[in-house]
C-alpha cells in the first residue's frame, strides 16, 4: 500500500520524505488556503515546490465545474510537471472530462467519491485514481471503511485498473483498516502515519534494553 500526504505543507512533505516512506501527495484548494497559498501564480509554483521534493504523484486540483474549464485547467496543470494528477469531482461533467483527459494521457483522480455508483463512472471514464472519502461518510454515521471494501472488490471484479486513494483519514487506526480492505494507497496527514510506529510494548522493550547495556557499560 502507497502512503500520500494529504497536505500542501512543506515542512510536512519534507518530514515524511525523509522518512523514505513517502510515495506521493495529495492536495486541494481547502490545503492550499490553509497555508496562506494566495493567487493563481504562487498555487502553480507551489505544486513545482511540491514536486521537487517528492518523486511521486502530487495531486492538484481543478476548481471549474464545467467540462471546458475543467479541462483547461487540467491541461495547465499537467503541464506543469510530470508527477501532476489532477483532481476532477465525480459530476456529470466531470465524468465527461475524466474520459477526455484519459484519452489525451493526462492522468486523473476522480475525488470526493462517497459512492460505488460513482467509483463505477470514474473507473469506466478511466481515472487513474479514484478517492473515497472516509472520514466524511464516517462523520455522517456511514462505514467509510466499508464503501473502499466495495470498491475495491468492484475493480477486482471487473479487471478496472483504477487505483483507490483512501482519502479523509482521520486517525492510525483507519491507515490499518484501508490496509485490510485492501486499499492500494492512503492518504493522511503526516500524524496518522507517525502513529503507526507507536506501541507501549516497543517503549518498555527499548527503555529495558538501555538500562541493561548501561549497567554493563557502568
Amino acid at each position: 500500500m502507497k502512503f500520500f500526504l494529504d497536505t500542501a505543507n512543506l515542512d510536512q512533505i519534507k518530514e515524511a520524505n525523509d522518512l523514505g516512506v513517502l510515495d506521493g501527495v495529495t492536495t486541494n484548494p481547502s490545503l492550499m488556503a490553509r497555508e496562506g497559498i494566495k493567487g493563481k501564480e504562487n498555487i502553480l509554483k507551489h505544486y513545482k515546490t511540491i514536486c521537487g521534493i517528492v518523486k511521486g504523484d502530487v495531486s492538484a486540483e481543478v476548481i471549474s465545474t464545467d467540462f471546458e474549464g475543467m479541462i483547461r485547467e487540467a491541461e495547465e496543470l499537467s503541464s506543469l510537471h510530470a508527477q501532476i494528477v489532477v483532481k476532477i469531482p465525480p459530476i456529470k461533467e466531470g465524468i465527461r472530462a475524466v474520459k477526455y483527459l484519459s484519452s489525451k494521457g493526462i492522468r486523473t483522480n476522480c475525488t470526493l467519491i462517497f459512492s460505488p455508483g460513482q467509483a463505477l463512472l470514474a473507473a469506466k471514464a478511466g481515472a487513474t485514481y479514484a478517492s473515497p472519502f472516509i472520514g466524511r461518510l464516517d462523520d455522517i454515521s456511514t462505514d467509510g471503511i466499508e464503501l473502499v471494501a466495495q470498491i475495491v472488490d468492484m475493480y477486482n471484479y471487473y479487471g478496472y485498473a483504477t487505483q483507490v486513494i483512501a482519502a479523509s483519514i482521520r486517525h492510525t487506526m483507519h491507515i490499518i483498516q484501508c490496509m485490510e480492505a485492501g486499499a492500494h494507497v492512503v492518504t493522511c496527514p503526516l500524524k496518522a502515519i507517525l502513529g503507526l510506529l507507536k506501541h507501549p510494548l516497543t517503549d518498555i522493550g527499548l527503555e529495558k534494553f538501555l538500562a541493561d547495556y548501561h549497567k554493563l557499560n557502568k
